[in-house]
């Protein structure tokens, strides 16, 4: 069960630092607060690593051909940077939707392989983004981190070790697979990670699948096997997703033609680039009105 106390603390802070229905910092680096009293659009946004915890409300993300909903009392892992579609599904004045959300630190996932022990399902399958019930043991250290905030000298003394706390608990966490995968330095996760980091580099640019293959070191067939299975999507609809998102924020922060936006993020035809605009976000980009989004990069 979530504690109430967290709920109520976690809220009423957001609300203190007027930072309703968009989330803010907590004072513990790469921890967020976040507290919506209303459903949201779902908006196209990069996930990048990190644990969510939600403790009162919904949200849902899409990749693809996979939904993931997560409400109250469920943990969220992404352990790869991926392009969803998400919004808040759950929530209202008298009981808003509150999480709070981690970002990984994979370096520290990876320094914690001589006290996680043996892992035998370290190779099985699994996805990137995946969701399973948070126990009694992550709630009560997320909620320890997050009122460290409260105080700059715990913060500086304590946080590092309640951060690995974390890490550790979700290493072992029912649905923290791909991160124990994470552990092996040529496990498909691994690899994977290369060739997104290679595709989110040079997004811009032509990425021929082979030198991604490369980059990951894995023949064309099995890269292209592995990508699809932990991200749901294709190594170039990710490059895709990448430059519609980027080509958006251009639009929406003004000064960019059509053309402009679509050349600036790698496109050779406006025309084309307009076609897989509307198709992504259901307007053609001549018409975008909406406030401006986070870069994809």
């Amino acid at each position: 069960m979530v504690p109430q106390d967290l709920i109520s603390d976690v809220a009423a802070f957001v609300r203190e630092q007027g930072a309703l229905d968009t989330g803010c910092e907590t004072g513990v680096g790469g921890l967020f607060a976040f507290c919506s009293e209303k459903r949201t659009e779902f908006q196209a946004m990069i996930y990048e690593p990190v644990m969510c915890l939600v403790l009162q409300g919904a949200k849902e993300a899409h990749l693809e051909d996979r939904t993931v909903r997560y409400g109250a009392g469920k943990s969220l892992i992404v352990s790869h940077a991926l392009p969803v579609s998400a919004g808040v599904i759950d929530a209202s004045q008298y009981k808003p939707y509150v999480s709070l959300a981690l970002q990984l630190d994979l370096a520290m996932v990876r320094s914690l392989y001589d006290e996680i022990g043996t892992l035998p399902d370290a190779r099985r399958s699994s996805h990137s983004m995946s969701v399973a019930d948070g126990d009694a043991a992550l709630f009560d250290a997320v909620g320890r981190l997050f009122r460290l905030a409260q105080d700059p000298v715990e913060v500086q003394a304590l946080a590092p070790l309640v951060l690995k706390e974390i890490h550790f608990r979700l290493l072992r966490a029912q649905h923290g697979g791909m991160l124990r995968q994470l552990l092996l330095h040529e496990s498909p996760a691994s690899r994977i990670t290369k060739a997104i980091a290679l595709i989110r580099e040079q997004y811009k640019s032509p990425l021929p699948v082979a030198d991604l293959a490369a980059e990951a070191g894995m023949s064309q067939s099995t890269f292209h096997e592995h990508f699809k299975a932990l991200t749901s999507t294709t190594p170039l609809q990710y490059q895709k997703e990448l430059r519609l998102m980027e080509a958006r924020r251009l639009l929406l922060g003004g000064g960019k033609s059509v053309a402009s936006a679509a050349y600036d993020v790698g496109y050779e035809s406006p025309t084309q680039f307009s076609r897989e605009y509307v198709r992504k976000f259901g307007v053609p980009p001549r018409h975008e009105k909406l406030p401006s989004i986070p870069a994809a990069d």
